[in-house]
């Protein structure tokens, strides 16, 4: 019997359970219901390539993604950097969430970084996904605020980095529950020889039901009803009749490209949404379904690992729909692609030493 059988929960499941979500249920641990662990460990050469790939693939394309805005001065409007934003975020996924997914679901040892690294990516996982939905609906506003007001002059770098900055504060701010409910516990004196970093809410089912179902609304109704709202009042303002020359040239322009970009735009929040859709559902499952009856104890990490692979990929799509949009993005992508090619065989090479090291 492995050492943290059913004690495991997914990494990354920042929306409600925290880092790990592992549930107490009144006093009992759910790691002594007797959930096996060894189907889940059977098939980590299946999951352990995927996360790599999804890691690499993220990886690659949003550094690519910040480095061109960073370079070409005349992409510095409010839209690249929160694009640029969008592709942090996705940095950041790569950076804490998939390690800690694979460290911690096939490491017997359990959660092996330490006490304050536990709380620590437990919170930047938490606000990476606040930070995207908010990117995504301040896309939705200053797309409007282009077209409804096109002599107003853009804003400079300066709003753009205080915008960027004031989305993190506010991403980390909402990310407090799950900074106090957070616990790095170790089992070993009691004679399991694994360390467990989860979430606790310690009887308050009422407040960890109402946070799951806070996280859910907010994950998909705040930037579906931002792009629908700011789609429908464009519509609104390009259809009014006016006499300023700048609103009807902006009006010709915005009728040749308000299909494609807005579909990009909403491409982009879909893909976010849905790639999220399977784990908050199981989430939600987890909280409500304390018995096991939904999802069966033998399979429950299984789904768990498989939603959590899915939410990681949408740190991949942002790149690609980016590039569509710009075709001089794409072009300097694949140069520099080309040019990159012996530091991407390194990081390949020095990847699969560390997980042959780690998962021998």
């Amino acid at each position: 019997m492995n050492e943290i059988e059913s004690s495991f929960r997914v990494a990354g499941q920042m929306q409600t359970q925290g880092l790990f979500g592992q549930r107490v249920l009144g006093n009992k641990p759910v790691w002594d219901s007797g959930v096996r662990f060894d189907l889940l460990y059977s098939l980590k050469y299946l999951f352990i390539p995927l996360y790599f790939v999804v890691a690499l693939i993220a990886c690659t394309g949003n550094l690519l993604l910040l480095f061109i805005i960073c370079r070409n001065k005349k992409r510095h409007n409010t839209t690249n950097f929160l694009i640029s934003n969008l592709a942090l975020v996705d940095l950041v996924m790569c950076v804490f969430c998939i390690p800690a997914t694979a460290f911690y679901a096939f490491e017997r040892r359990g959660w092996i970084f330490g006490q304050h690294m536990c709380i620590f990516v437990a919170v930047m996982q938490s606000a990476a996904v606040y930070a995207a939905v908010l990117s995504l609906t301040a896309i939705a506003v200053d797309r409007y605020i282009v077209v409804a007001y096109p002599i107003r002059r853009r804003a400079g770098c300066q709003f753009c980095w205080g915008l960027v900055i004031l989305i993190w504060l506010f991403s980390l701010a909402l990310s407090t529950p799950t900074a106090l409910h957070t616990v790095h516990l170790d089992l070993r004196a009691a004679g399991l020889h694994t360390v467990i970093c989860e979430e606790f809410w310690d009887g308050k089912e009422q407040g960890r039901i109402i946070y799951s179902c806070f996280i859910l609304f907010f994950s998909y109704f705040i930037p579906l009803a931002a792009v629908s709202i700011s789609y429908c009042a464009i519509s609104y303002q390009l259809r009014q009749g006016t006499k300023c020359p700048e609103l009807r040239s902006v009006r010709a322009a915005w009728s040749r490209r308000r299909k494609k970009t807005f579909c990009l735009l909403l491409i982009s929040v879909l893909c976010f949404a849905l790639s999220w859709l399977p784990l908050q559902v199981v989430n939600l499952i987890r909280d409500l379904d304390t018995d096991f009856v939904i999802i069966g104890k033998k399979h429950v990490n299984i789904v768990q690992v498989s939603s959590h692979l899915l939410a990681m990929s949408s740190a991949c799509y942002n790149p690609f729909i980016y590039a569509s949009l710009h075709k001089k993005f794409l072009s300097c992508l694949c140069r520099m692609c080309i040019q990159i090619n012996l530091p991407f065989f390194i990081y390949l090479f020095m990847c699969h030493v560390l997980f042959m090291h780690i998962f021998p």
